[in-house]
């Protein structure tokens, strides 16, 4: 089984230059965990932001979500792997670097 037999297909968005509160919106929206982020220009995707961030980067240091933009901490650079790679290998590859999703 290939990675692109279980990967989620409606990839959602979010503009760097978005606040964190807009992000916490946008993941209880689309009831999703993290997002990608689109470069200021829309043009390019470079970051991920995932609740861990917003857990571990917001919230225990009481910052302020209305003023904190998603660039400042979302995880980047942004590691990808292919759609033709074996589950076992993402698997393993999942294991070794302690990232949780990797955008395909």
């Amino acid at each position: 089984m290939k990675v692109k037999d279980i990967m989620r297909r409606d990839i959602i968005k979010i503009n760097s230059d978005a606040s964190v509160k807009d992000a916490i919106k946008r993941m209880f929206d689309e009831n999703v965990t993290s997002l990608i982020v689109n470069s200021p220009d829309d043009k390019d995707i470079y970051g991920i932001i995932t609740r861990k961030d917003i857990v571990n980067k917001i919230i225990a240091y009481n910052r302020d979500i209305n003023e904190v933009k998603v660039r400042d901490i979302m995880t980047e650079p942004i590691l990808t792997i292919s759609q033709d790679i074996d589950l076992m290998n993402a698997a393993s590859l999942m294991a070794k670097t302690d990232i949780r999703r990797f955008p395909v």
